[in-house]
């Protein structure tokens, strides 16, 4: 019998069936540890892409909202995250427990950021900083004792305004008798005229006259410069007698005052009388980097930005209408489109809406017909004004409407006109494009004037920031850029 061992062995050496079945299941294990491995990892990255795309938002949806001095709350609005409550970006595969949102002060000339500024209860900043983390749950890597994997996504946005985009700016200001009280809301010792134009400063401070960080250099033509970026042009009503001309705002600061001029629709509207107080300008400031307006422009002394000039002052004289205002405006503002190619234009209303202009205030086209010109429905007149304005130019206009001690009950103005126009705060309401472009200040709060998406903006100097922080969208930067 003994013989027969050594047979037995090498039989059993030498025969391989079977040997497949053991490498199989070694392997086996491996691909499907492997496959386990990806399929974790994948969904990992697929839950890493959602909170980065999430973060992204948040960040600039809060950028867009420093100026309304609401960045946090916005930022969390668009975190994800309802336990931060979180609107909108929920996702039903990803809980995201933390939202941390961060103000800073960034300055880098190559990103040409917008001006650091405290908005409402902010700190100073011009960007925003989120930062979100979560865990993922993880499904086969359990097995081996690894249940779930955090992760973190950060992103960093600028404030609105934190990319230079070429416009063209039609402000128009309120002359009438009204504009020459003091006015009542404390948040500016002085008349409503000069508060105004202490507003008009502050837009001029915090736009750009020119591309680039250097000196602007004149063009040659009257208020221009090379290279402009945002050009901007007064207007005022009741009309003055002629435009550019400083002896009209500065000799005594009282225009002439001529009945209004009622131009056809779409129009441009003739030389004298105008309601233009100065052309489109861009020498308003001496470079984009300066903090101090040009005191030798033309633009600049009509708002009142010069101690040579005391910057244009109510006349007083005619009732309010704004129609025919509204319209000129338009004009050339779409003639300056044309000649500025790939610009955008915006026009900026300033008034209480109180209309009240008589016959006798208007040119001799005037009608009672109640459409334009007219001098019946002078409300409603300048609702369809402003609304045919939004709609014109290359990606239309921007209308932007400030109610300056603007009456929330019907009264001595719109008399004719049918409701809801027979109320100013409606009828200014509606000439605004959009709801985020109409603003009231401390006076129109108080009788009840308010706006829905700007309640917390109520002086005129804010109100102006937030305008020039409105006219260019947020945009996310480096996160090394975050201070």
């Amino acid at each position: 019998m003994k013989p027969n061992i050594p047979c037995f062995l090498r039989r059993v050496h030498k025969d391989e069936r079977g040997q497949m079945l053991v490498m199989v299941a070694v392997m086996l294990v491996a691909i499907l540890a492997l496959t386990a491995f990806v399929i974790d990892m994948g969904h990992v990255y697929f839950c890493y892409r959602e909170l980065q795309a999430t973060t992204d938002a948040a960040a600039l949806a809060g950028g867009a909202a420093i100026p309304n001095g609401t960045a946090f709350t916005t930022a969390y609005k668009y975190s994800g995250s309802t336990a931060n409550g979180a609107v909108y970006n929920v996702h039903s595969n990803l809980t995201i427990p933390t939202v941390t949102p961060q103000l800073g002060c960034a300055t880098n000339a190559a990103y040409q950021l917008p001006p650091c500024i405290i908005y409402g209860a902010q700190i100073s900043a011009n960007v925003l900083q989120v930062t979100e983390k979560a865990t993922v749950p993880l499904m086969f890597a359990s097995l081996v004792g690894r249940s779930s994997m955090p992760i973190t996504a950060v992103s960093v946005a600028s404030a609105s305004g934190g990319s230079v985009a070429p416009f063209n700016v039609a402000i128009v200001v309120d002359s009438t008798a009204s504009m020459g009280s003091q006015d009542a809301g404390g948040l500016c010792p002085h008349a409503k005229e000069t508060c105004a134009l202490d507003g008009v400063q502050v837009l001029l401070q915090n736009l750009s006259p020119c591309a680039g960080t250097g000196t602007c250099t004149a063009s040659g033509k009257t208020g221009q410069v090379n290279n402009a970026v945002d050009e901007v042009s007064l207007f005022t009503f009741p009309a003055i007698t002629s435009a550019s001309a400083p002896s009209e705002y500065c000799g005594g600061g009282r225009p002439s005052v001529q009945p209004y001029p009622l131009p056809a629709i779409g129009v441009a509207p003739a030389s004298t009388p105008t309601y233009q107080v100065v052309g489109f300008s861009s020498d308003y400031r001496s470079s984009s980097s300066s903090t101090t307006l040009n005191s030798s422009s033309d633009l600049t002394l009509a708002a009142g930005g010069a101690s040579t000039c005391t910057g244009l002052q109510d006349p007083g004289g005619a009732g309010t209408y704004y129609p025919s205002v509204i319209y000129s405006a338009e004009s050339l503002l779409l003639s300056e489109q044309e000649a500025r190619p790939n610009t955008q234009n915006a026009l900026i209303i300033l008034g209480d809406g109180e209309a009240t202009a008589t016959k006798s205030d208007m040119a001799s086209n005037a009608t009672a017909s109640g459409t334009y010109p007219s001098y019946n429905d002078e409300c409603t007149q300048a609702v369809t004004a402003a609304q045919w304005a939004a709609n014109q130019g290359v990606g239309g206009t921007r209308v932007y409407v400030v109610a300056y001690g603007t009456s929330n009950s019907t009264g001595a103005w719109c008399q004719t006109d049918p409701a809801p126009y027979n109320v100013p705060c409606n009828e200014l309401k509606a000439m605004a494009s959009t709801a985020a472009y109409f603003y009231t200040d401390v006076n129109s709060t108080k009788s009840g004037c308010t706006s829905t998406d700007n309640q917390t903006i109520t002086s005129l100097n804010q109100i102006f920031t937030n305008i020039t922080g409105s006219l260019t969208v947020a945009r996310l930067l480096p996160p090394s850029l975050f201070p």
